[in-house]
């Protein structure tokens, strides 16, 4: 397998099975902590609490390469498939925007925090570092949307991933 279709095919699933491992020890490590030993464990409740927002904002990127996220086609399946696309083609450039606009302002938002030096509160983790995965979901989504207006033109075949509308 090519390194291009790996980080295309699985970049985003690699980082979340291995951040969803991370997140299952950490948390086990705190209840075995807190009740076997009697003690807590500050850092990691907030460090499984941050990989989770590293993993709402890549995993939404995974989606959007899935064509998992939730959509109302009631209304577009009244027309035709060509006014369809065109339907489609119009959401996914909304969308797209609307990433775009994630990642901008996301990387200006993370230039503040670099600027403020603010740590977190138990592990003193640098903020910029939590807050980039704003910019970050927002880039990698617009990338998975670039994609999506391809695919929406060249059909489901060049997607082993994007299953077609009329089989579902």
């Amino acid at each position: 397998m090519s390194i291009r279709k790996l980080l295309d095919e699985k970049l985003e699933e690699g980082f979340l099975v291995f951040t969803m491992v991370l997140m299952v020890i950490l948390i086990f490590s705190q209840v075995i902590s807190r009740y076997i030993i009697g003690s807590s464990l500050s850092w990691s409740e907030e460090l499984a609490r941050y990989i989770h927002i590293w993993q709402v904002w890549i995993g939404a990127s995974y989606a959007v390469r899935k064509s998992a996220h939730i959509k109302v086609e009631a209304f577009k399946k009244i027309f035709n498939e060509k006014i369809q696309k065109i339907i489609d083609l119009f959401a996914l450039l909304a969308w797209f925007g609307l990433s775009l606009f994630l990642a901008i302002q996301g990387t200006q938002m993370v230039m503040k925090m670099l600027e403020r030096g603010q740590t977190s509160p138990a592990m003193e983790i640098p903020m910029w570092i939590l807050f980039s995965a704003i910019p970050l979901g927002g880039l990698l989504m617009s990338i998975r949307l670039i994609q999506q207006v391809i695919w929406l033109f060249q059909g489901p075949k060049s997607s082993p991933d994007v299953t077609d509308s009329k089989s579902a």
